[in-house]
């Protein structure tokens, strides 16, 4: 088969792939601009552009990847930044971003309130370019870029720019973000990727890929899959203990090839069909496992994340938070590809497999 086999056989490049923009119509998301990107290799995914440009259903083929929330897509809502107000607007999806000066539980000290997780994902972006595909002259990338503020008067200014990319016939997505302070003070910043996987490429035996050192979130006794000896690589059944807030969290110091990237991921052996995360240790050190086998809320979590779960307050404590100094910019970058051959899968589960 040629290279490109669409060659003088199609008239518009959207017949095999690219990005198309809309706005939502109904209900909740009412209002609310996306972009659903095709790569023609059976990847396709949905941007949610008025929530940080996260990415919310993805399917290859007719499997579905991401797992959504009971809530869905909802518009923005930026001032739900305290307590567990998160919680209502967390739609799932394939990417929410968590951030950009707080990652982690609620929280109040002497430098202001801090809702979970932050506000990022509530902010809408201003698109800067779109670059579609164009497969007449050879351009098979694709990529769309827009910007997002975390701002207030007189106190921090953080400014996200991200980039979305791709390419016709592969079947990955790749997220470039820089991170910026705007502000003419320093700025905490803290940063997490929180991608959300459900069925069918979650199920019952689907494999949970990673290696490093691991604890569980809590040494309070609460934990029952993450403990010694208890295989939490392996999905299970549904769980009645994980209705309503049941649910566990392992934090990974990963590791790393010996050019500093980490590899996480899953395997679903029935389905042939794999996800992989790759990402820079020196970006993202820490890796967060969120497991929550509810009935009808059946997910599991792989978070690359610039921190673990403490919060701002004890990692200032710790002198690990980060504080970006005015026009300071940090950079990450986050790919994710989809695997569907028994020898991809088969690496991957060698990469992600302690020797």
């Amino acid at each position: 088969m040629p290279a490109q086999p669409w060659i003088n056989k199609i008239s518009n490049p959207a017949q095999i792939g690219g990005i198309e923009t809309s706005v939502l119509d109904n209900g909740a998301a009412k209002g609310t601009r996306i972009a659903w990107i095709n790569t023609g290799t059976g990847l396709r995914y949905k941007i949610v552009l008025d929530r940080a440009m996260d990415i919310m259903d993805a399917f290859f083929n007719q499997h579905s990847l991401s797992w959504l929330s009971h809530v869905g897509v909802t518009y923005p809502q930026p001032f739900s930044n305290r307590g567990i107000e998160w919680l209502k607007t967390f739609g799932g999806g394939l990417l929410t971003t968590c951030g950009l000066s707080h990652i982690g539980g609620p929280e109040t000290d002497e430098y202001g309130e801090r809702g979970l997780h932050g506000d990022i994902s509530n902010t809408p972006a201003e698109i800067e370019s779109i670059l579609q595909p164009d497969p007449a002259t050879g351009k098979l990338e694709m990529s769309i870029t827009g910007k997002m503020k975390q701002a207030q008067v007189l106190l921090s200014n953080l400014e996200l720019k991200r980039t979305i990319s791709g390419k016709i016939g592969e079947s990955f997505i790749h997220i470039h973000d820089e991170v910026t302070n705007k502000g003419n003070v320093p700025a905490p910043h803290m940063l997490l990727y929180h991608c959300n996987f459900g069925w069918p490429l979650i199920d019952e035996g689907t494999d949970i890929l990673w290696s490093g050192k691991w604890h569980p979130r809590f040494n309070d006794g609460r934990h029952k899959i993450f403990v010694e000896g208890n295989n939490f690589r392996k999905c299970p059944v549904p769980l009645d203990s994980h209705s309503g807030t049941g649910e566990e969290v392992a934090l990974i110091d990963i590791d790393t090839d010996p050019s500093g990237q980490c590899v996480c991921g899953l395997v679903n052996q029935p389905l042939s069909l794999a996800v992989a995360l790759r990402f820079s240790k020196k970006q993202l050190p820490w890796l967060i496992n969120w497991q929550h086998w509810g009935k009808g809320e059946y997910v599991t979590g792989l978070e690359p994340s610039t921190n673990t779960l403490d919060g701002q307050t004890k990692a200032r404590e710790k002198k690990e938070l980060i504080l970006l100094e005015p026009g300071e910019t940090r950079t990450y970058d986050l790919r994710i590809e989809v695997l569907n051959t028994d020898t991809a899968i088969q690496h991957l589960i060698k990469e992600t497999t302690k020797a």
